[in-house]
């Protein structure tokens, strides 16, 4: 069993960043696609970024493209979310999220573990 533990959320100004890492227990880290996922009150989760085993490849929402940088240490076994020029629509708890198979997924469903969140709160 995996445990992902986010930490790093806070509020903000706009305009501002934040940092989120999600640590991960166990060996087998470097064999997991990761991601990170979003959510808003009211709204569904929804994809924000996620990174190949290697690191080689990403992929980011249209919505967070250019401002959030999703990266990955696999002898930390952590998986950060730098997340720079925020906006009030950015406020939502943050997610975690690992996928034993390989590929990059922007679908909740193709993730077998997850964190427990961490809120991110941006005002104006």
């Amino acid at each position: 069993q995996v445990q992902l533990v986010e930490s790093g959320g806070g509020s903000v100004q706009t305009g501002g960043s934040l940092r989120l890492s999600c640590a991960a227990s166990g060996r087998a880290f470097g064999s997991y696609t990761m991601a990170w996922f979003r959510q808003a009150p009211g709204k569904e989760r929804e994809f924000a970024a996620t990174i190949s085993q290697s690191s080689s490849a990403t992929i980011y929402a249209n919505s967070v493209k250019g401002r959030f940088i999703i990266s990955r240490d696999n002898a930390k076994n952590t998986v950060y979310l730098q997340m720079n020029s925020l906006k009030p629509e950015d406020t939502a708890v943050y997610y975690c999220a690992g996928r034993v198979r390989g590929g990059l997924g922007q679908t909740a469903s193709l993730y077998d573990y997850w964190g427990q969140g961490t809120q991110v709160t941006v005002s104006s």
